[in-house]
């Protein structure tokens, strides 16, 4: 039996139809003794500490059971019964990802209400556009700089409450602001259990389970309407694909009840919403990391079994690992000839004794003390949200280190495709899921994009049981998502080969057409520079030019050190620093070395350095890291001008290749 019909067949106690509350509180049941979260002291100022969840001291984490945790769900969806939510009424979740998240979230479900997602990075007027175009009447926020932001355009909206997750003083006078403690207060006070287990009864899984928000990257962001069947059907198709199914070996990574998780995604977003609905509905602990800037000293802390990152984490760890192993000239070395050798290894179809002995030396030097460094347990990582490199697998895979990459939208819940981890095929985002039907359409892409990839060519289509049914107060966007026989347009242009597994091409809004009518994918060309010492971050432009171009952010530490082991004198401003002309042709050498791997057309001709890293915060990336090229665009309008003639620039901070089409 394959594992796509094993796979088909597989069925055990979690896998159902159940609302996401009832699979919560199955897996209480299933798991009451077993640490459910661990979280750090000394990050919050927590209102629920010390009196309902321990405060750990600072710097160390502490753990709450999946016993305290229904508990805590339980007192304060009774507090929101209190505070008005009833069937269907919407309430937001405005905080950073954090144990608190999940208690809210599972609870404004318990209490048949509907939550709705914003996200911290949000300015006022998007605040008040995600709570007013859901009509939310209520919203739970981290702290009071976040209830102060709400509080500036409560006169748009129509809120009855606002609960704090933090310790709050000097709100004596509203008696609709209340701290998450006082909220758990309430609900302890007036907790029937009679009455919390009609509430779940009273929810069909057809029922309407969360909104999230569309990033907005090209206009107001939608509401997607996420169903708890669509929820529940995606945890079904995960279970069956990772689970532990008895026809799976020994040497497949699988997640398993009393394994742990580390988690740092923002959980206003599908991604990370599925990993905690999938990781809690069995029974995994989930340890949550301080930041995303500290998941490196974290992991070493909570040494997790798995973890899901965006491909841009993934990036940062393996820069981390090369800095790490690099403090001295004969390290570096080293570390330089391990990564050769594991390349060369993966590549090799037969690797031989030498080969093989090769990287047994590099794994004692080297890649057994990156496994140390992430904590010495990982079993696996799944990667989404974005399409990773396939050299950085490659090189992940040969130090031991697996990862799963899968491929999904908010709209489909949102997974669609998967590596199993029986048969992973590095470059790809795996084969569709069960219950997941796909399809291309091949009439949006050209003939020349099509010669260029391997197996059928199209932008992908969608059917299954998690797909969404619509946009919430959106009909026409609604109805331009779907092709006439209800398959979904996912807008990316992918590869599907014989065996279904799905390469990513680009965002179709993405492709580029230069004035010569050719096509070019921006992100597989950007992927290239994804294990690149000297570039940090690339956006590569052309867009009705006549070619390819590229702003570049280097890597202002690596650059730092170069600098000193060139006995090359930089300004300490890293704007003036990437002007120098020494800077732009250490840059353009590895521009160079990812040009001698494209085709013609898309090799890189002129590039821009700018020293400005690309953050949620300067709204140059969504809050799961992904390009806002339209922002990025407009930030550097002067640099992309620059490129192509245009600007006062010309002939500085660039670099001249042959033009060969």
């Amino acid at each position: 039996m394959g594992w796509r019909e094993a796979e088909r067949e597989y069925t055990d106690e979690v896998i159902g139809e159940t609302t996401i509350p009832e699979l919560f509180f199955d897996s209480v049941e299933r798991n009451a003794s077993r640490d459910a979260q661990l979280y750090k002291g000394g990050v919050y100022d927590r209102s629920l500490a010390p009196d309902v969840v321990p405060e750990p001291p600072a710097g160390e984490y502490g753990a709450v059971t999946y016993e305290e945790a229904g508990e805590v769900v339980r007192h304060l969806a009774a507090g929101f019964r209190e505070l008005g939510v009833g069937p269907d009424d919407r309430v937001g979740i405005y905080a950073d990802t954090r144990m608190e998240w999940v208690h809210a979230d599972y609870a404004v479900q318990s209490a048949e209400g509907v939550v709705t997602t914003v996200y911290t990075e949000s300015s006022a007027p998007q605040v008040r556009y995600l709570l007013d175009d859901n009509d939310a009447m209520g919203v739970v926020v981290e702290n009071e700089a976040l209830l102060e932001t709400v509080l500036s355009v409560e006169d748009d909206l129509d809120l009855e409450f606002v609960a704090v997750i933090d310790e709050l003083e000097g709100y004596d006078d509203r008696d609709d602001v209340h701290t998450l403690a006082a909220v758990h207060e309430l609900g302890a006070e007036a907790f029937d259990a009679e009455a919390f287990d009609s509430w779940l009864d009273d929810r069909e899984w057809t029922d309407l389970c969360s909104l999230v928000y569309t990033s907005g990257t090209t206009g107001d962001p939608k509401g997607v309407e996420l169903t708890h069947r669509n929820w529940r059907t995606s945890f079904n198709q995960l279970r069956k694909r990772v689970g532990p199914r008895p026809d799976k070996s020994e040497d497949d990574p699988t997640m398993e009840a009393g394994m742990t998780a580390l988690a740092f995604l923002p959980l206003a977003h599908a991604f990370e919403r599925i990993n905690h609905f999938h990781e809690l509905g069995i029974g995994v602990t989930v340890a949550y990391a301080e930041s995303a800037d500290t998941v490196g000293d974290d992991i070493k802390q909570v040494q997790p079994d798995a973890a899901a990152s965006v491909p841009r984490v993934y990036e940062r760890i393996y820069d981390q690992m090369r800095e790490s192993t690099s403090e001295s000239p004969v390290s570096k070395r080293i570390f330089e000839w391990a990564v050769d050798t594991a390349q060369a290894y993966d590549d090799a179809d037969d690797p031989g004794i030498v080969l093989e002995t090769k990287l047994n030396v590099a794994d004692r030097l080297v890649f057994s003390t990156v496994r140390e460094q992430l904590g010495g347990n990982i079993e696996l990582f799944v990667s989404g949200g974005g399409s990773l490199s396939a050299e950085l697998a490659k090189l992940y895979r040969a130090m031991g280190l697996t990862i799963l990459e899968g491929y999904g939208l908010t709209e489909t819940a949102p997974a669609l495709t998967l590596n199993p981890p029986e048969d992973i095929r590095i470059g790809t985002m795996g084969a569709a899921l069960c219950d997941v039907e796909l399809a291309l359409d091949p009439h949006v892409v050209t003939e020349e994009t099509k010669e260029a990839e391997s197996g059928e060519v199209g932008e992908l289509l969608a059917k299954g049981p998690n797909v969404f049914s619509g946009y919430w107060n959106k009909p026409e966007k609604t109805e331009t998502a779907f092709t006439e026989d209800r398959y979904f347009r996912t807008g990316d242009i992918v590869a599907r080969d014989e065996d279904g597994y799905v390469s990513f091409v680009d965002r179709r809004k993405n492709l580029l057409v230069l004035d010569t009518g050719k096509n070019v994918a921006p992100e597989p060309i950007e992927d290239e520079f994804a294990t690149s010492a000297r570039v940090d971050q690339i956006m590569v432009t052309g867009d009705d030019e006549k070619f390819v171009g590229a702003v570049v952010s280097p890597n202002l530490e690596r650059m730092r050190e170069w600098a000193d082991e060139a006995d090359v004198d930089l300004p300490d401003d890293p704007e003036r620093a990437v002007e120098d002309d020494r800077v732009r042709e250490w840059v353009g050498e590895e521009v160079d070395r990812v040009n001698e791997r494209l085709g013609g057309h898309e090799e890189i001709k002129e590039f821009r350095l700018v020293a400005e890293e690309w953050t949620a915060d300067n709204d140059l990336l969504t809050p799961s890291m992904k390009k806002k090229r339209r922002n990025i665009r407009a930030a550097y309008r002067a640099e992309i001008d620059d490129i192509y003639g245009r600007g006062d620039l010309e002939g500085e901070n660039g670099t001249e290749a042959a033009a060969t089409d």
